[in-house]
């Protein structure tokens, strides 16, 4: 008899505690402008890792086509942060939205004009784009922001190509094999795939690596990152706290890991069936990582001027860049867990 009042103890007690675990999670939808994207792996690496899980989330990641899309599902109240281009941050500080980044996970943004391997021989420069039809992610997107501040840069009125919304990935390269485009700005592992069938693709501009940053940028320019509303952060600090932990954890475990290792963890919807063309992508994007997770001021004035030369609206606006951003969350995760990427 005692054996099984101590059994029916210990099982009451386990489900106790499996009770209290899942309701100290707190449930955040994460929306993302293009899962598949190398640019957006650290959000969802974190999932595989278990790190959310770890911090006390219990998140959803919602895969959507482009960061223009991601950030109208937090507009609209269907997802409460957004796993995209800080960019956006800054652009909607000019309509007076408050969006803050609290969490930078990619300090390139990796972005590359590729032109379509049928019009080789007629696109030779970015000045050639005009009046071409030009593939990006969504309108809007931080692909399209790019595209208009090359455009812009190299003399051109930035609306003097025609954009068309092709999403990242498999629809991309397949919009680029068919002559559907002229060119795209693209991501890897989408660039490095395109190659393995056309060795001679021809590349306008690459920002995956500082060196390719500093060229078209100037400076080092941030790409991906976790933000959301300034009012969502002030009523859920813990959610954000446990995001930050969660993102820089898996930033330091990408970095003292291999390659071949990160990829073992990924989903293998997003590895693809060529694994050796998604690793070469990797280790191309690897250097692209941020290694703590933190903004660097300099890096947020080089966005603001981007978009203080490419958009009246954002020049006249005086926004003050430092409030799109905080560093408060990735200091605190330091603070607790002494935690640093190597």
């Amino acid at each position: 008899m005692k054996k099984i009042v101590g059994r029916l103890a210990g099982a009451l007690l386990a489900l106790v505690l499996t009770s209290g675990f899942a309701a100290a999670q707190s449930k955040v939808t994460i929306a993302i402008g293009g899962g598949s994207c190398l640019c957006y792996l650290p959000t969802v690496l974190a999932r595989q890792l278990g790190e959310y899980e770890k911090a006390g989330l219990a998140v959803e990641l919602v895969d959507l086509k482009g960061g223009s899309d991601a950030l109208k599902a937090v507009l609209g109240g269907s997802a409460d942060v957004v796993s995209g281009y800080f960019d956006h941050c800054v652009n909607l500080a000019a309509k007076k939205q408050e969006l803050v980044s609290f969490v930078v996970y990619d300090r390139y943004p990796g972005l590359v004009l590729v032109v379509s391997p049928s019009h080789n021989k007629e696109i030779n420069s970015i000045k050639d784009l005009a009046g071409k039809k030009v593939g990006v992610s969504a309108p809007g997107s931080s692909t399209d922001f790019f595209l208009k501040y090359l455009l812009k840069k190299n003399g051109l009125d930035p609306t003097s190509a025609s954009v068309i919304g092709v999403g990242l990935g498999a629809t991309a390269i397949a919009a680029m094999q068919q002559g559907q485009i002229d060119a795209a700005v693209m991501l890897d592992p989408s660039v490095t795939v395109l190659q393995g069938s056309y060795p001679d693709l021809k590349i306008l501009s690459d920002t995956r690596t500082q060196k390719d940053t500093l060229e078209v940028f100037g400076g080092e320019y941030p790409g991906g990152s976790l933000y959301t509303t300034a009012a969502w952060i002030k009523s859920h600090e813990k959610e954000v706290q446990a995001l930050t932990t969660a993102i820089v954890n898996t930033l330091t475990w990408i970095h003292t890991h291999s390659p071949e290792e990160i990829m073992a963890k990924m989903p293998e919807e997003i590895v693809g069936k060529n694994k050796e063309l998604y690793l070469a992508a990797l280790k191309n994007t690897i250097p692209m990582y941020s290694l703590n997770g933190k903004m660097d001021p300099k890096g947020a004035d080089a966005v603001l001027a981007v978009f203080s030369e490419g958009s009246p609206e954002v020049a006249k606006a005086n926004i003050d860049v430092t409030k799109t951003y905080t560093n408060k969350y990735v200091d605190q995760v330091k603070k607790t867990t002494g935690s640093s990427a190597k």
